[in-house]
């Protein structure tokens, strides 16, 4: 008896304290980032308006200071970020700067020099047009890896400078720019390591390799010498032209354990929606869906070539989601088990991803009375022949942010973070979100004072997996959504479901869970009225006396098989709101065309929960 009692009160005082945060492991910050700016630093950037914004500039801005675009305007952001990487492009990275400084060593080559005349003479175009078809000929004109290390160095200064662990982090890495035939293979490289590692490598490029294993070895070749830490994060699979889940590898081989084995080591999260639109799904694919139009891009890759209906599967986040449970199943693992993030892709060095601060893609569409009908494709001359498709400034994005549980702001927890996958993509607003999985949650859960407590003990959170169901079980997850407490109310919650069936055929099932308003769930788990709209699209403006400032459920799988591979993920709409074309047509008094779409509905969407049984 003694000896029980002694156990007992071993376990009271060595386990537990008074207080009960004492040595918890609950990540509980929420941190807010942008992983894809561009800076003047970047080719297509300075030459296409951006000519000022310096990488200095990029980082104050995200910190929540005060800079000036080329408008001569003054720009902030209403809440500073968390963490944000400068993602200048590997190509051509840091050349044009040192070319406006009359730099010897980026001017050594012949294409250096011509390069620096016409950046003396203004004539950014012409430099445009020559990278535009280096791209496409994927050849390096500069040609120069001295200068390419030496500007490294910068970019790595530059971070340092910037990071200040628990206050802001700032990233160091590149995007490597792969685009073969105009099809986006692009990927942001984001290394968890500072000066110390980073300067023993140079970025690797797509005139390097187009082809995304390339890019892979040289992540693990980085690991190996550094003892360093990576990843690579694709963005825009909706402008890939179906490469980017293509069932097969680029060389043409089908795809096997090894590929996936090394794909999920190093791409453990997908860029889902940008200034160049959304990649969650495609109307196209997802028809019985009516939020599945949103922010669709043109359908065309960003050549300008238009998509065929056959390439949509391969370039949208819930069918490769499905896909990846279909390798699952026949190859014992899954190549596209991604988590989900949100960033802007900007190009003026703004991470401005509000309706009513969008600054355009391209510093040559900042705010302005006519931005919204500039196109997006430039043209390149006579002897170029139109694009079969053009895109116009209004159809761009307002879009997005990452979010990330961590435990704290430094560059090791946030990695963490993306490497479990605890993330999740907003189109612009700072929703918060929790969703965890398992299988003993009840309906009352929702309300427990410290959600986080009860559903880390009792399932897994977003990013995470739950395996092998016993006979009558089914998932239950806990989700609780509260608005963005400067933004718009929310509308509803829903559950996105896929899953392989014992044919082996792919099926997906929206789920409204939670909703304003009153509205009743039907037996088909939907729910039809709409939230209803408060937009005055003249004066830009709502009013949040519609929505609900939270919602919160345990929601359980009402047509589950324990047999079947399944994913589940979690989508929050707001309610209806002014666009970003909304207020400049107020602000500029402009009149803008009748296909310009006036109301947007912001959103979340987490990172998956998959089921394996």
């Amino acid at each position: 008896m003694l000896f029980v009692l002694l156990c007992a009160q071993s376990g009271v005082a060595g386990e537990t304290s008074y207080s009960p945060y004492a040595g918890e492991e609950i990540p509980r910050q929420l941190l807010w980032g942008d992983t894809h700016v561009h800076s003047s630093w970047s080719v297509d950037a300075g030459n296409s308006g951006n000519t000022q914004v310096t990488p200095d500039d990029a980082f104050r801005f995200a910190r929540g200071e005060e800079v000036e675009a080329h408008n001569g305007m003054k720009v902030r952001l209403r809440r500073p970020l968390d963490f944000f990487l400068l993602s200048d492009h590997a190509e051509y990275m840091g050349v044009m700067p040192r070319l406006d400084q009359g730099d010897k060593l980026a001017r050594s080559t012949e294409a250096g020099e011509r390069w620096y005349e016409f950046r003396k003479n203004k004539q950014y175009r012409e430099i445009f047009k020559e990278f535009v078809f280096s791209m496409l000929d994927n050849k390096d004109v500069i040609d120069n890896k001295p200068l390419q290390a030496s500007v490294w160095q910068d970019v790595i200064a530059n971070a340092e400078r910037y990071n200040d662990p628990g206050v802001f982090t700032a990233f160091i890495g590149f995007e490597w720019t792969a685009i073969p035939n105009g099809n986006n293979r692009h990927r942001n490289v984001i290394f968890a390591d500072g000066a110390e590692r980073t300067a023993q490598v140079v970025p690797y490029s797509s005139f390097d390799s187009l082809d995304p294993e390339d890019l892979w070895q040289y992540l693990s070749d980085y690991e190996e010498k550094t003892g360093g830490r990576v990843m690579a994060i694709p963005h825009n699979s909706n402008s890939s032209g179906g490469q980017m889940f293509a069932v097969e590898t680029v060389s043409g081989e089908p795809i096997d354990r090894d590929y996936a084995e090394r794909r999920m080591r190093f791409e453990r999260l997908l860029e889902v929606t940008q200034y160049k639109g959304d990649s969650e799904t495609h109307p196209f694919l997802s028809p019985d869906d009516e939020f599945a139009d949103y922010e669709t891009w043109v359908d065309t890759n960003l050549g300008g070539q238009p998509n065929k209906p056959s390439m949509l599967a391969h370039s949208y986040a819930r069918s490769a989601l499905g896909l990846g449970i279909d390798f699952e199943a026949s190859i014992g693992i899954n190549p596209f088990k991604f988590g989900m993030i949100g960033s802007t892709d900007s190009h003026t060095g703004f991470a401005a991803g509000a309706e009513d601060n969008f600054w355009g893609k391209f510093s040559s569409s900042e705010a302005s009375a006519d931005r919204w009908k500039k196109p997006f494709f430039p043209s390149l001359g006579p002897d170029r022949p139109p694009l079969p498709i053009q895109v116009y400034e209004w159809q761009m994005a307002a879009s997005g942010y990452a979010a990330v549980w961590a435990h704290e702001n430094t560059r090791t927890s946030i990695f963490e973070a993306m490497s479990r996958k605890e993330t999740y993509a907003t189109t612009g607003p700072r929703i918060v979100v929790r969703v965890f999985a398992g299988w003993d949650f009840e309906p009352g859960d929702e309300h427990t004072p410290d959600l986080a407590i009860k559903g880390y003990a009792d399932g897994v959170p977003m990013g995470g997996d739950l395996t092998g169901a016993a006979k009558g079980q089914s998932p239950r997850l806990l989700i609780a959504a509260l608005k963005d407490p400067e933004g718009a109310n929310l509308d509803r919650v829903q559950v996105i479901k896929g899953v392989r069936d014992a044919k082996g055929d792919l099926t997906e099932q929206v789920y409204d869970v939670a909703v304003s308003g009153g509205r009743k769930i039907g037996a088909d788990g939907r729910v039809r009225e709409v939230v209803g709209s408060t937009v005055d699209i003249a004066d830009a403006s709502y009013v949040n006396s519609i929505g609900a400032t939270s919602l919160s459920v345990v929601w359980q799988d009402p047509d589950f098989d324990r047999k079947e591979h399944a994913f589940y993920y979690v989508r929050v709409i707001e309610i209806p709101k002014p666009r970003w074309t909304a207020y400049d047509a107020k602000y500029f008094e402009t009149k803008m065309g009748d296909e310009v779409k006036m109301v947007t509905q912001d959103r979340a969407y987490t990172s998956p929960i998959w089921y394996t049984p």
